[in-house]
């Protein structure tokens, strides 16, 4: 199990359940408490997360998204793939590295891997600007893009951010004509294209990388055009505590996205959250894109590039009832 960093508030009496359920776990290894009551309060523990887990606001499942023992790109690539080698630098300006890019093998073939990456601490944070790319990191994730279309390699790309960063020094180096130009040529990869939504998936920043044959999203992570945060502050005049009630009103949850027909699947989490155990949750989203991939093999270039411009542009279409 991975450490939870002291837990979000609504985890935190199950957390102290599960601690009292180690500490019996271990009296009973000395005989000081039967066996019995071990499995009692075991299942007790069970049916608590269970309740915890299975009534989640959409304000909660932001906190899981974002909680900071969640697995992020690194992490899952670390469980999935082998031999990778990452290609740093846009040959234009710098390595952005909040966005990583790598070669490397899945499941013993070969692909090309895109995902933003945060920090785990404040040196990281800075290291990675909390997940938010420059034009420059999107311009790297071109590059690579470019060369899995070259070379006839599959896409896989992980999101995991709150939003492309806003500053002046990136807008000045391009930052929406990045974004747009990485939609734009992710449109026309005669290649397979899988996108995963692993955490945050906000706004423009995260479609940079988000366009595929198949869609993906974790069970607790959020994809939405505005963070919470953002759209309180435009709705009730920079009241971001209202940010919970901005939440309910954005449906930006996995089943939501399911609905609206911006995804194809949600990939399960363990019980809890991605972020109680890392391996388990790459396990369950490496089925996932094994399967997907799969799907996709054979499917020829232009029918590839054909099935992905019909999916995107499908998006948001609507029809008139009779009044």
């Amino acid at each position: 199990m991975t450490k939870t960093h002291g837990g979000l508030d609504f985890e935190r009496p199950l957390l102290e359940a599960e601690a009292k359920l180690e500490a019996l776990f271990a009296e009973a290894v000395g005989r000081f408490v039967s066996l019995q009551e071990v499995s009692k309060a075991r299942r007790k523990v069970r049916r608590m997360r269970h309740d915890v887990f299975s009534k989640l606001t959409p304000w909660q499942r932001t906190q899981i998204a974002r909680h900071p023992a969640r697995p992020y790109f690194l992490d899952f690539a670390r469980h999935m793939f082998e031999d990778a080698i990452e290609i740093r630098g846009d040959r234009a300006f710098g390595d952005d590295q909040s966005i990583v890019t790598l070669l490397a093998r899945f499941e013993g073939r070969s692909v090309v891997a895109i995902g933003h990456q945060k920090g785990r601490n404040v040196k990281e944070n800075i290291q990675r600007n909390f997940g938010m790319p420059n034009p420059e990191g999107y311009r790297k994730a071109l590059r690579a893009l470019r060369l899995a279309d070259k070379f006839g390699k599959p896409v896989l790309t992980f999101i995991d951010t709150p939003g492309a960063y806003p500053g002046i020094g990136a807008e000045e180096r391009g930052q929406s004509e990045a974004i747009a130009r990485a939609i734009q040529e992710m449109t026309q990869l005669g290649v397979p294209v899988i996108a995963t939504v692993i955490g945050e998936g906000g706004s423009g920043g995260a479609l940079a990388i988000g366009v595929g044959n198949r869609v993906l999203m974790l069970q607790h992570a959020i994809y939405s055009v505005i963070s919470p945060e953002a759209c309180a502050a435009i709705l009730w005049r920079d009241d971001r505590s209202r940010a919970p009630e901005a939440a309910e009103t954005l449906r930006y949850g996995a089943r939501d996205a399911l609905g609206f027909g911006l995804i194809d699947e949600i990939v399960r989490e363990p019980l809890g959250g991605a972020h109680r155990n890392h391996a388990w949750a790459a396990n369950l989203l490496r089925r996932a894109l094994r399967r997907n991939l799969a799907a996709l093999e054979g499917i020829p270039r232009e029918e590839l590039v054909r099935l992905r411009e019909e999916k995107f542009l499908a998006m948001g279409k609507f029809s008139e009832g009779k009044s």
